[in-house]
């Protein structure tokens, strides 16, 4: 008896099986419907314009001091006893009192020449010069009176002095003793008074350290990218607080510094930068506050530009972007990376590209 096979409704019949170069076709009554194409690409557009790279560091808010960022080292020329001592964190202008000795005033004026000796009339040196421009600079003289530049104390130079000591209440000699004033750059804050009120003074000690009253930020740049990084580069600082200001690099320190402690060596060594602010007052008065620092350290007016993210390396070497033409149709096409723009996550690309063309980036 003859065996029937029934074959369930709606089901396809399978009518004949071709292989054909490794591929098999099948063929039906019913075809099986297409399958569904994929999502669309993501992408993003080809532009023109400037572009510029960062240097990203972290550094440290604090007063600015020495090259090397070491504070000065306040000596004392006077002998006695110490009377009165500044405060730590103390700011000290030119042409007033810093300290005394025996009750007599020690003042601080602008110079890089230290006292070494007393000043009369008569005298010449660079020393002179140094008090002839701070009398100047605090207006016991007129330029007529005492040329700031000029290194001989004249009887002008006398005369200005005898009015700064007469506004101190001292007696007016006319002299410059030895111990009477210290030189600095400029209007210092006390970091750390290593003096003893009530203790001996004597000459040649150090009384206390100081800094300038100027904020800055120290970073420590790697000496690979010493290259990257000059004076005059515009920064952005951001303080604890997640407040932001801007500033430029100052300087940069000319020999690299290994850190202290067991494991430090010259693969450890940095090259201190040092980055003014464009208004210290913005910091709010902080030292020696973590920092973070970007330096912008290039720039390129008019660059064509594609997103980091959509660079692709080719097997052969070399990098290429995946570009959407018309219809969807994908092409590869070759391109030279040039400019990395850190801060907008795009970089300067050369090749067969155009303004507005879509290149194919990763999803989000």
């Amino acid at each position: 008896m003859k065996r029937k096979t029934w074959v369930p409704a709606g089901a396809a019949v399978l009518l004949a099986v071709a292989v054909t170069g490794g591929v098999v076709v099948m063929t039906g009554a019913r075809q099986a419907p297409a399958a569904a194409q994929g999502p669309p690409p993501n992408t993003a557009t080809v532009e023109q314009g400037k572009l510029s790279s960062m240097v990203s560091l972290n550094g440290t808010l604090t007063y600015r001091a020495r090259s090397d960022g070491s504070p000065y080292s306040v000596i004392n020329q006077a002998a006695g006893t110490y009377t009165k001592l500044p405060d730590d964190g103390a700011k000290v202008g030119c042409g007033d009192v810093l300290y005394r000795v025996d009750d007599k005033p020690v003042l601080l004026l602008r110079g890089s020449m230290p006292a070494y000796r007393s000043l009369s009339e008569g005298d010449s040196g660079p020393d002179v010069t140094e008090l002839n421009a701070n009398l100047v600079r605090l207006g016991y003289a007129t330029r007529a009176q005492v040329d700031p530049s000029s290194d001989y104390f004249s009887s002008q130079t006398a005369s200005a002095l005898e009015e700064l000591q007469s506004r101190l209440g001292e007696d007016q000699t006319g002299l410059l003793d030895l111990g009477q004033a210290v030189f600095l750059p400029g209007p210092v804050r006390i970091a750390k008074v290593t003096g003893e009120l009530g203790g001996p003074a004597r000459p040649g000690a150090s009384v206390a350290q100081a800094t300038s009253d100027t904020l800055q930020v120290q970073v420590a740049l790697d000496p690979s990218q010493q290259g990257e990084v000059r004076k005059g580069d515009r920064a952005r600082i951001t303080l604890p607080g997640n407040k932001s200001v801007t500033g430029k690099v100052d300087r940069l320190g000319r020999v690299a510094q290994a850190p202290d402690g067991e494991n430090a060596g010259v693969g450890y060594a940095t090259i201190p930068v040092y980055v003014s602010l464009d208004d210290p007052e913005e910091a709010g008065g902080l030292d020696h506050a973590p920092v973070q620092v970007e330096i912008t350290t290039k720039g390129v007016e008019n660059a064509l530009s594609v997103p980091v993210t959509a660079l692709v390396g080719k097997s052969g070497g070399g990098f290429a972007v995946e570009v959407v033409r018309a219809g969807g149709r994908r092409e590869q096409v070759a391109v030279k990376p040039g400019l990395f723009d850190t801060a907008g996550g795009r970089v300067q690309v050369e090749g067969e590209l155009r303004v507005g063309d879509r290149v194919v980036v990763p999803s989000l």
